[in-house]
């Protein structure tokens, strides 16, 4: 895993480059954002339960076949194995926003996470809607101004949806 920072050093030291004034800006822009970020993971971190239950409570309600006799998530040791994955994702998904860069989340959760779920027979396309739903729980979550870094959040909240939006497209 490389932190943004690592990143960029290394794609410079490959070329064999300085790095260029718009690395030097991106850089300085994330630490000049480093409390953002860092009460964005918290938030998410703080909330992980209730984004992980909300999301799952409008997924079934969505989609009932899921917890009905014969459903993936019928019975409860699949319904715990289903609710897991969600919060394995949703973990890794803090850990990508807090390095600002998606390759923990793409190496140690998404990598296979499709043909696994494939050969367990879980239908991917209810994955991936768990996942939306966890997005827009975890974002109305680290988007709410009170008591946190005041500024502009939007970048933020962007780069946080393309995490999401990344490990849905994964198991879709």
């Amino acid at each position: 895993m490389l932190d943004a920072f690592a990143k960029v050093v290394t794609q410079a030291d490959a070329k064999g480059e300085f790095l260029s004034s718009a690395q030097f800006d991106a850089l300085t822009n994330m630490v000049r954002e480093g409390n953002k970020r860092l009460d964005t993971v918290n938030r998410i971190t703080s909330n992980a339960s209730a984004i992980v239950t909300s999301a799952a409570r409008s997924l079934f309600e969505e989609q009932p076949q899921l917890i009905a006799p014969g459903g993936n998530a019928y019975t409860n040791r699949r319904m715990a194995a289903c609710l897991r994955d969600m919060e394995i994702i949703l973990r890794y998904v803090t850990y990508a926003m807090m390095a600002g860069d998606s390759s923990v989340l793409d190496d140690r959760c998404l990598n296979g996470l499709r043909e696994t779920y494939q050969a367990l027979g879980v239908p991917g396309g209810s994955v991936a809607a768990g996942v939306s739903k966890m997005k827009e729980a975890a974002i109305g979550v680290a988007n709410d101004p009170n008591g946190i870094t005041k500024g502009d959040c939007s970048a933020l909240m962007s780069e946080l949806a393309t995490y999401f939006d990344r490990a849905a497209a994964a198991v879709g």
